[in-house]
């Protein structure tokens, strides 16, 4: 029976753990204070209750699996080789023999998803869910649907979701309480009293930089740019909000995109929709310019120069042919070609020099919202002595640099070792990594979040005191952002120190008997992996369907052996229209099936999507329909669109023999062959090319018939009858 070892948890602790025996609890405890324990004695507990079950816990990134996993080996007495973690360079069938044989199981939710859906594992002996970072679970992202599968199909259910910061506003609570089925909420604070004397303390702190006069002459051609186009929005009947910051202009976007889909499209919605795309990209230049470095600001500018010169998007070019912006790019440019840079680079190089100087084995990690910045300080600290740094960021992403999982975990270790001193670390590095001693934390910027705030404070501080300090340009977005992230904190403290029973709560919906009913026999559909962010593949998985996820080199759906169906968005149609894929990937479907389908989701309207002329678009669309003979429908969501793959699935599967989708186009045997072929006749189709070959028995004999022989068939008039004769008969 597996129990604790090297362990002795804390009287908090040990409450939270009984009222989690009990009951789904979301647990919200502040960074550094041992929320994997609870998980650890609540999954000893369960394994003792359920002695054959699983647990499994899910976490953001694949290097805090790897340490959930080494804390779950350390203390919890199971063998070793019953505690693994789910990764993708582990095959999704030696996943699945793997499940077999162990208990507990750490996976990122995108990863779990993929054996689930693919019916790879099932959850029904998993005891224990444990969600970590638990305010993620808004939205679409993986935790939702995970929780609601687990909550099915689970015998014996119970979840634990854990998080330092779960937001500032009751509602974003309530939405994560109701989507991991939470029925008690265990909150502690740093005040209160069974916690405080665990708590560490942080020193906080904010230094202020102003902006060069060469930054500031920027700063006011691009405010000029900026300003001509709210104005021009005014002009139009439509700037009367007081629009100032990206996010408002985004909303906007939003609403003349919605109106434009419901279809009013007058000149000035279009027009407007042209100028708030200008205004967004210069607002990001702005933000580059106030809170970043010189060299990232150059590289966005020169790339919307170059996308101007291509004329790839009419904003691009707009904007490239304005003279302040002209300006302003003259300018940055001389002042990357001379070295020139923000002051926050001097900053931080004399922040990480200080800390060093008063302890040479300080351990400093440093946050910042882009990757080009953090390659930029890396650059600077190089002229700091003795001092060793990393980059630290996500996966490869468009081109950019990146890490692997397996690097980030390996750059952790040494970061923790002390193989460098100073880590800086993109928004992959805020959330759950445990480094037992970081002194200093630096924010490069503000971020307007409360939940990142936290987390990225959360990195020091942790088993001793610690210090943070947070870099701030004047008179810039970074002082919007810091004191935003300020009043949302305060609203999440002022929420987490209500009394309990002022506190939300949501009642659980109770799993009824029909929703663990399975099919007796499923409806196979095969999906290209790259599907499942659709919301198709999850829409299949709950009407019942067998998911099959493969690398599918041609259609995203295989339905049978006949039936593969290329899928689009309305947007992602036009886009293909635009870079040319979709006559490609057209002319792949109809050589591969006998019957190809191309569906498009969405209800906006797919001649305002982008700057494409109409005619274009119809062109194609008659294209599809005429010259390939691949039927084109329109669906207005995923769940529309599961239902009509499902029954199309269905009906093609009648006969219940498998099929490969891997297949070219199948050799038709001669039944086949004789209905493809008087199908093909105008207004025939299959099911009456069926009737002819049963009255008249041979192609020859039908294209050879009389028209009053053929109008003796059932459902062939004169015009049908008149069609074939003309086309068996007149010359080509």
């Amino acid at each position: 029976m597996p129990v604790l070892k090297n362990f002795t948890p804390r009287l908090y602790q040990e409450t939270i753990f009984a009222n989690c025996t009990l009951k789904n609890c979301l647990v919200v405890l502040p960074t550094g204070l041992g929320k994997t324990a609870i998980a650890m004695m609540l999954a000893a507990h369960r394994l003792q209750v359920y002695p054959a079950s699983k647990t499994i816990m899910l976490v953001p990134t694949k290097p805090l699996a790897d340490q959930h996993a080494a804390s779950f080996k350390k203390h919890l007495s199971i063998a070793e080789e019953k505690i693994t973690v789910f990764t993708g360079d582990i095959s999704p069938a030696e996943r699945a023999t793997l499940w077999n044989t162990v208990q507990v199981i750490f996976s990122t939710p995108q990863g779990l998803e993929n054996d689930v859906l693919g019916n790879k594992i099932s959850l029904k002996d998993v005891s224990l869910l444990i969600v970590d970072e638990a305010h993620r679970a808004v939205g679409d992202y993986s935790y939702v649907w995970l929780a609601q599968q687990y909550q099915q199909q689970a015998q014996f259910p119970r979840i634990l979701a854990l998080t330092a910061s779960p937001g500032s506003e009751a509602e974003h609570i309530a939405e994560v309480a109701k989507n991991l089925f939470i029925e008690k909420v265990e909150i502690r604070t740093p005040k209160d009293l069974d916690v405080a004397p665990y708590v560490q303390e942080v020193h906080v702190q904010w230094l202020k930089v102003e902006l060069t006069p060469e930054l500031i002459q920027v700063q006011k051609l691009l405010n000029t740019c900026i300003r001509q186009r709210l104005e021009l929005l005014s002009t139009l009947g439509l700037q009367n909000r007081g629009m100032v910051s990206k996010k408002d202009l985004l909303g906007f976007q939003k609403e003349l995109q919605a109106k434009m889909a419901s279809g009013e499209r007058d000149f000035e919605t279009l027009k407007a929709l042209s100028v708030l795309a200008e205004a967004v990209k210069l607002h990001h230049a702005l933000e580059l310019l106030e809170t970043q470095a010189v060299m990232p600001l150059n590289a966005y500018l020169e790339k919307l120069m170059h996308e101007g010169a291509m004329a790839k998007t009419k904003a691009a070019k707009n904007i490239a042919q304005d003279i302040n912006f002209k300006t302003a790019v003259i300018h940055v440019q001389n002042l990357y070609a001379n070295n020139i840079e923000h002051p926050k680079m001097k900053a931080v190089s004399n922040l990480v020099s200080q800390e060093f100087q008063k302890n040479k084995f300080t351990k400093i990690m440093i946050f910042t919202q882009f990757r080009d910045t953090a390659i930029r300080i890396q650059k600077e600290l190089e002229h700091v002595s003795g001092v060793v740094s990393a980059v630290f960021v996500g996966q490869t992403k468009k081109g950019l640099t990146g890490l692997t999982q397996k690097q980030q975990a390996e750059m952790l270790a040494q970061f923790r070792d002390g193989f460098f001193t100073v880590l800086i670390a993109t928004s992959v590095g805020e959330e759950g990594l445990d480094i037992p001693k970081v002194d200093t934390v630096i924010f490069y910027e503000p971020v307007p979040s409360a939940i990142r705030q936290i987390q990225r404070r959360g990195r020091t501080g942790r088993q001793e005191k610690g210090s943070v300090i947070i870099l701030m340009t004047k008179n810039t977005r970074d002082e919007a952002y810091h004191w935003a992230a300020v009043r949302k904190e305060h609203a999440m403290h002022t929420l987490l120190e209500l009394p309990t029973s002022q506190k939300e709560h949501i009642p659980v919906a109770q799993t009824t008997l029909s929703q663990h009913a399975l099919l007796e026999e499923k409806t196979v559909v095969y999906a290209d992996y790259r599907e499942k962010a659709s919301g198709v593949v999850r829409e299949l998985h709950a009407l019942g369907t067998d998911i099959k996820l493969e690398m599918l080199h041609t259609a995203d759906y295989v339905l049978s052996g006949r039936v593969g169906v290329e899928f689009k968005t309305t947007e992602d149609f036009v886009n293909s229209i635009i870079d040319g894929r979709l006559l490609e990937q057209v002319k792949q479907l109809r050589e591969h099936f006998i019957r190809p389908l191309l569906i498009i989701e969405g209800t906006s309207d797919m001649y305002a999507v982008r700057n494409i002329h109409p005619n274009a678009i119809r062109g194609m669309i008659a294209t599809i329909i005429i010259s390939y003979g691949i039927p084109l429908i329109q669906t207005r969501d995923a769940k529309e669109t599961a239902s009509l793959l499902l029954t199309i699935a269905r009906r093609e599967q009648e006969d219940k023999k498998p099929f490969n989708p891997h297949t070219s186009k199948k050799p038709m045997n001669t039944r086949e062959a004789q209905e493809y072929i008087i199908g093909a006749f105008p207004n025939i189709g299959p099911q009456l090319a069926k009737e002819l070959l049963v009255k008249l028995k041979t192609v020859k004999n039908i294209v050879n018939a009389s028209m009053q022989e053929l109008q003796n068939v059932e459902g062939v008039g004169e015009k049908k009858a008149t069609g074939i004769k003309e086309v068996s008969e007149k010359e080509y």
